[in-house]
């Protein structure tokens, strides 16, 4: 990073708002290209994803793996006569995993030449910002061209009073040093799901709490059914259809909560702690976006199809701008961000080429379209599927559970949508990824040899499957 003099007004050709993964891109990107870049954070560089995210989430999610492989070691063959599960120590261990990442991301922005500014930005006209920090004198600086990756927060839920202590959101929940005798987790998408498998790992008593009829509502149905099926039989509660009416937590700790079930009745629930996944809201309200013109859309910065906002310099990418809020599609709308800044006529992001994954266990990707999307567009579709229970690197593994669903135009054969559920899925999203944007069709994918033994296995089953049914 460059030092940047106080109390200076500096001229840019890029002035990008975050450093997350998409700000972080767009900065790096567009310096390599020659541009005059400065970055604005407000907090750690490297934004949510790096530091109360992606992150931290991943590292935590391996020390739930190793709790789970410690307390099945005998069938592998090694006897542990004692063990116990030390939450603060993998918490530690999770931040010297965020450290090494910030500094990466600290490293890139010096290396390329990026000047960083730390505070908050807001917009004194179009082309000019104001950056404001605790204690020290306003900075404003312009630019040619803008980008806001400012990313979103925590949902609010009125009837969830959040504290930071019993009732929580992700970033409390990513801390705590002791695990919990009994948590409740409202929301059932990505985030509540990973917190609730690592407090679960960790031996806390899990209820997980949906107010739509299944998790990842959004996923195939056949996922996430699977998935609620094998996290029920793992030890997790779950509710679906289920609204939490009223929490509050008592002199003793403990949270009182009122859950309306799907049958209407209300029904008590208690746990030392509770947390709110309920979705994200944009980070768009403080940055003072009317003294520039731009507008919103429900609070979301509206853009084009290259992310360019209503003012023609000002681009927005990322969770501020809606859509699916995932770090690997903010950083693809970097690249068109800047690509359209630089002169360029890059393509659009297509959605149904952005991939997906939840990292519980079993695991879930998926990418495309889901069989009750083909269905509903009026598709008709050839379904190819294999089992993991019939891959011997599965046994292997010990990991049995769960399969690999290939969707594919019956007209063509192309492949439209692609979703695992098992050990690994996340990993094997990749080639899913590759079939889509090279528009393989199930031939092609099933005459590909894999090697053996690999999981990758299952990938080429699902698509034989789907030519011989």
């Amino acid at each position: 990073m460059e030092e940047h003099d106080m109390h200076t007004q500096s001229d840019f050709d890029l002035a990008v708002i975050g450093s997350g993964p998409g700000g972080f891109e767009a900065a790096v990107r567009a310096a390599r290209k020659g541009l005059t870049v400065c970055v604005i954070e407000r907090g750690a560089l490297g934004g949510v994803c790096v530091n109360w995210g992606c992150i931290p989430t991943k590292a935590l999610l391996r020390s739930a793996e190793i709790f789970r492989l410690a307390g099945e070691s005998s069938a592998f063959g090694l006897d542990i006569e004692a063990s116990s599960i030390d939450l603060a120590r993998a918490v530690k261990r999770s931040r010297k995993v965020v450290l090494l990442a910030s500094k990466g991301v600290e490293s890139a922005l010096k290396k390329n030449k990026v000047t960083v500014f730390q505070g908050e930005a807001t917009f004194v006209d179009e082309r000019t910002l104001r950056v404001s920090r605790d204690g020290q004198e306003d900075e404003r600086l312009t630019a040619k061209h803008i980008i806001i990756a400012s990313g979103a927060r925590p949902r609010e839920i009125p009837v969830l009073p959040v504290d930071g202590r019993h009732i929580m959101t992700s970033r409390e929940a990513l801390a705590l040093k002791s695990a919990p005798e009994r948590m409740i987790v409202v929301g059932g998408g990505a985030i509540g799901l990973e917190m609730a498998w690592y407090y679960h790992s960790a031996g806390t008593k899990v209820t997980v709490l949906e107010m739509l009829p299944r998790l990842l509502p959004l996923e195939d149905k056949e996922v996430s059914e699977g998935l609620e099926r094998l996290l029920k039989k793992a030890g997790i509660s779950i509710h679906c259809e289920a609204a939490v009416v009223s929490a509050s937590a008592g002199d003793d700790g403990i949270v009182d909560a009122v859950v309306r079930m799907k049958d209407g009745s209300e029904q008590k629930m208690q746990g030392e702690c509770l947390l709110v996944a309920a979705g994200v809201v944009p980070n768009s309200g403080g940055l003072q976006l009317d003294a520039a013109g731009v507008i919103l859309e429900r609070g979301f910065i509206a853009t084009d199809a290259q992310c360019r906002t209503n003012v023609d310099h000002i681009y927005a990418i990322g969770d501020v701008r809606g859509g699916m809020q995932l770090a690997h599609k903010a950083s693809a709308e970097a690249v068109i961000a800047v690509e359209s800044i630089t002169g360029g006529n890059p393509m659009p992001i297509d959605d149904a080429m952005v991939p997906r994954c939840v990292y519980v266990e079993p695991a879930v990707a998926a990418i495309g379209a889901s069989q009750e999307d083909a269905a509903a567009e009026g598709r008709e579709v050839m379904v190819g599927r294999a089992m993991f229970a019939a891959s011997g690197k599965a046994s292997a593994y010990g990991f049995r559970d769960g399969f690999v669903k290939l969707i594919f135009d019956a007209g063509s054969g192309v492949m439209i949508g692609g979703h695992v559920l098992g050990h690994g899925a996340v990993e094997l999203i990749g080639e899913l990824s590759l079939a889509m944007r090279l528009g393989a069709t199930a031939d092609q994918i099933a005459s590909t040899i894999h090697a053996h033994p690999t999981l990758s296995e299952t990938v080429r089953e699902a698509a034989e499957n789907a030519v011989v049914a």
